[in-house]
């Protein structure tokens, strides 16, 4: 569980029973069936938005077609029951099976496309789905009734009933995400939400994680299509896998509030008693004015409130009255890493012959170097020298043309980013890449997660991490509301936490002023103390000279020049094409 899992499960924990109770209470004295119908369908649409927010909200996957696994739940508990007899209490269960499998299916591929891509490619599934459907002559399927034993078959008479199932899936639906939102689950895909290069880069698989959460999105989402299925009693391809059904979750958490457990609870309550009874009123004079309901929802909604019902209700109403953030465990002994051994007198880093070309432009040409155990390895050069991007062709954001480059006689080279990382290898980027919606320390603690530590020593690695780079006390804080520097260290913290035998530093003291880059240096320089292997590139000569060992100069792609600092900067063709005269003179001054 994530740091002050317990306070926020207990407090949520109160609220779900209250909201509960208290919808059960109202509910009781309703007598109007077609009321009771909107306070049956209220929850059951409020679960179909959390298993969306899990995915879009809390994963940042946007789909437009959920109806996919809606629709699946509701067949598949209609045809149990219409060719095998097979009760609801058994088929909703048997219908989330199904939609974790579609997930499954329908997930291998989609996820390969990314932004606006993905969403529309998810749009295609319920569409296809409907018109195959049609085709087999499933058009119009009638659950048959069973007067017998009603309750078996999930039958009442009373209306009232169908209420309290419908709740009760609701109460279930938001515990899971609320468990989702509290473990690492829920760091993860908030991670690769807000910044997937970042997520990866830290060790977190975000295939496997958006996987997961389409999983668990497609099984209660059909678990929502399975009871209403149950409510209707006749069931179309149109009812449960039209355009209008994929917006409505959509919609609902939109208006609520995404990547907030109570969100499409709240767009739920509003909306479909909204629309609703606007369509029992106006329905035969303005026929789909539901659609109508939700497009002006939308367009409220992001007009008034862009993130949202509950988060503009928290942020200017109750910020001040939430309680302070949970105090830091207590400093705990952190296990090391295991890693291969490797012998004294072979490089950590050897890298031979290394290229990678954009279309004609050669951005590394035949590079190779070695970095040894404990040494700090500067790497400079003119802009556009291609330093940038030999640390994304090493870490796996980019496969290289040819060549090697081994970590500890292990290849780095044909792994993605994540699995880079778990070799050993800890990135800072250009461009700090943060999760600004996250505290601090979690912040942190995604790349301890990364490195495979469990909950406990993952928060004692974070902290520790925090601590090295003396940011402990601002553990609590947004990283939104840090300075550049403090996301310059955040962002070391993140990969020290990780526990890696070698980092690459890309341009780590950028924008910061000379006192700035003196307190970055100074931790560097206890890094360095440590015994902590870098190859960090930097165009801040005069840190550059005090912080490495040993100079690899790139010009072009290619290396220009290699040894240690004071003959690399005295080399006549390094000034020529990097540091020119003036640097020299100020450097014999």
């Amino acid at each position: 569980m994530r740091q002050g899992a317990g306070v926020r499960l207990r407090r949520d924990g109160i609220a779900l029973a209250v909201v509960t109770v208290g919808y059960l209470s109202i509910s009781a004295f309703v007598t109007n069936s077609y009321y009771q119908l909107i306070l049956t369908l209220v929850p059951i649409w409020a679960v179909f938005g959390v298993s969306w927010n899990i995915l879009s909200g809390y994963g940042g996957q946007l789909s437009f077609g959920h109806a996919s696994f809606f629709g699946i739940g509701a067949y598949v508990v209609t045809l149990a029951l219409l060719y095998w007899n097979l009760t609801p209490w058994l088929g909703i269960p048997l219908g989330m099976l199904a939609g974790a499998v579609a997930a499954v299916i329908i997930g291998t591929p989609t996820f390969r496309l990314r932004g606006h891509y993905f969403a529309l490619s998810m749009l295609a599934y319920p569409l296809a789905i409907l018109y195959f459907l049609q085709y087999f002559g499933f058009q119009e399927l009638s659950l048959p009734m069973h007067r017998e034993n009603p309750a078996a078959y999930l039958e009442f008479a009373d209306p009232r009933l169908y209420t309290v199932v419908a709740t009760g899936l609701l109460a279930a639906g938001v515990l899971a995400c609320v468990l989702v939102e509290n473990s690492r689950f829920g760091l993860a895909l908030l991670a690769i939400r807000q910044n997937e290069l970042a997520a990866e880069a830290a060790g977190i698989n975000s295939r496997q994680w958006k996987m997961r959460a389409l999983i668990t999105s497609g099984m209660i989402a059909a678990a929502a299509g399975g009871l209403y299925a149950c409510v209707l009693l006749v069931v179309t391809p149109d009812s449960v896998f039209g355009l209008l059904v994929s917006a409505q979750p959509v919609v609902v958490t939109l208006f609520g509030g995404v990547a907030s457990i109570w969100g499409p609870v709240i767009g739920a309550a509003v909306l479909v008693p909204l629309a609703e009874s606007l369509n029992a009123q106006l329905g035969n004079i303005l026929p789909g004015i539901q659609g109508v309901v939700y497009g002006a929802a939308i367009i409220v909604i992001i007009l008034a409130a862009p993130d949202g019902l509950f988060w503009t209700i928290r942020d200017r109403w109750f910020r001040r009255a939430l309680p302070p953030p949970p105090p830091a465990l207590p400093a705990t002994p952190v296990p090391p890493r295991v890693y291969a051994a490797v012998s004294s007198t072979a490089p950590l880093l050897q890298v031979q012959d290394l290229s990678r070309s954009f279309g004609g432009l050669r951005a590394v040409s035949q590079v190779s170097f070695t970095v040894a155990q404990g040494e700090i390895l500067g790497i400079i050069g003119p802009n556009g020298a291609g330093k940038t991007t030999l640390f994304n062709v090493l870490n796996g954001v980019l496969p290289a043309d040819e060549g090697r480059a081994t970590l500890a006689g292990q290849s780095m080279l044909g792994r993605k980013v994540h699995q880079v990382c778990r070799m050993g290898v800890g990135r800072t980027f250009q461009v700090v890449r943060s999760f600004p919606r996250l505290p601090l320390l979690d912040n942190v603690v995604v790349g301890a997660y990364g490195a495979g530590l469990p909950d406990r020593d993952a928060v004692a690695a974070a902290e520790l991490a925090l601590r090295r780079v003396g940011l402990l006390q601002l553990a609590t804080r947004q990283a939104g509301q840090l300075t550049n520097k403090q996301l310059r260290l955040m962002e070391l913290a993140r990969a020290l936490a990780g526990q890696p035998r070698l980092l690459l530093l890309d341009e780590t003291l950028a924008g910061l002023g000379r006192d700035e880059c003196d307190d970055v240096l100074d931790v560097l320089g206890k890094l360095r103390d440590e015994g902590m292997t870098i190859a960090i590139i930097e165009h801040t000569m005069h840190a550059m000279m005090r912080l490495a060992d040993r100079f690899v100069v790139l010009d072009h792609g290619a290396v220009l020049a290699t040894g240690l600092p004071r003959d690399v900067v005295e080399d006549r063709a390094v000034i020529e094409a990097y540091l020119g005269k003036k640097f020299l003179a100020r450097q014999n001054a």
